[in-house]
């Protein structure tokens, strides 16, 4: 698949979920609203960094690249485990265990495209970034931040790992764990990763990708990252409306990437309209 008909399954996967008729390895509302449904439960208690719920998270994933046929491609079968320090605030408890999870489509090609999405929220509001004047005690649900961008993930690697098509690139599915606490999940993989960096072709970036406003359009950032972007996006049509954006860096695991001088693309959608799986990800 060239990049062109990538990037714009990439864009229908997240937004053009709402037809009921799909192709069975498309874009499937029911299993995009099982994975939000499950990670954004109050049972999760908002997935902060080092929590049960991020445990729970992250063996989900992990049971979903399985299910895919991905190979384990963490430090310890699919995971990649770490140490995380809550800084923003103080807390007794300011060094917690965090799992970065990662699949890897190997397609026998020279180069790989990573997919990432972070899986972590603000748990129960004890760790700082929480907008609420009084966040303690209160679940931080994170559907749309970053359910909706695990989501995405979990589709692209259902869809590219169906067999129907073998790309010119292997894929490697990385689920970060907390990026909230300042990108500390894709900071450590680009300082410890499991594959050679150089074999790296581009990264794409899913994080708060659940809300559309399609007057706007959705925003794709990282244009600027790659020389080969203007060629690449020149000419491309969908049935999604897309602006582009030249910035490479910004508050989001790809920013880690580009640090390392890697091409990135991450979605903006520019809107505070809910249209993926919309009655799934009433929390934020």
């Amino acid at each position: 698949m060239q990049y062109k008909l990538l990037l714009f399954f990439a864009c229908l996967t997240i937004y053009g979920c709402t037809s009921a008729q799909q192709e069975t390895t498309g874009p499937d509302p029911a299993r995009i609203a099982e994975h939000i449904n499950f990670l954004a439960s109050d049972e999760m208690k908002g997935r902060g960094t080092g929590s049960e719920g991020t445990r729970r998270a992250a063996a989900y994933i992990a049971g979903r690249f399985g299910d895919y046929g991905l190979a384990p491609k963490g430090t310890e079968g699919y995971f990649q485990p770490f140490t995380a320090k809550v800084t923003r605030v103080k807390v007794d408890d300011s060094l917690r265990t965090a799992r970065n999870v990662i699949g890897f489509l190997d397609n026998g090609a020279e180069y790989t495209i990573i997919i990432g999405a972070h899986y972590d929220h603000l748990g129960e509001g004890r760790q700082g970034s929480s907008k609420d004047p009084h966040p303690e005690g209160k679940i931080h649900n994170g559907a749309d931040d970053n359910a909706s961008g695990v989501a995405g993930l979990l589709e692209m690697a259902h869809y590219f790992s169906s067999g129907k098509l073998k790309e010119p690139y292997n894929f490697l599915f990385i689920a970060f764990s907390a990026e909230e606490l300042g990108l500390l999940g894709s900071k450590y993989f680009t300082g410890h990763p499991t594959i050679p960096l150089s074999s790296v072709n581009f990264m794409l970036n899913m994080d708060m990708i659940g809300r559309y406003n399609p007057e706007r359009g959705v925003g794709i950032g990282g244009y600027g990252t790659s020389p080969s972007w203007p060629e690449i996006f020149e000419g491309a049509e969908g049935k999604v409306k897309f602006f582009t954006d030249p910035a490479g860096s910004g508050g989001s695991d790809h920013g880690s990437f580009y640090a390392k001088d890697l091409p990135v693309l991450f979605y903006i959608p520019g809107g505070m309209k809910i249209t993926i799986c919309q009655e799934m990800i009433r929390k934020k």
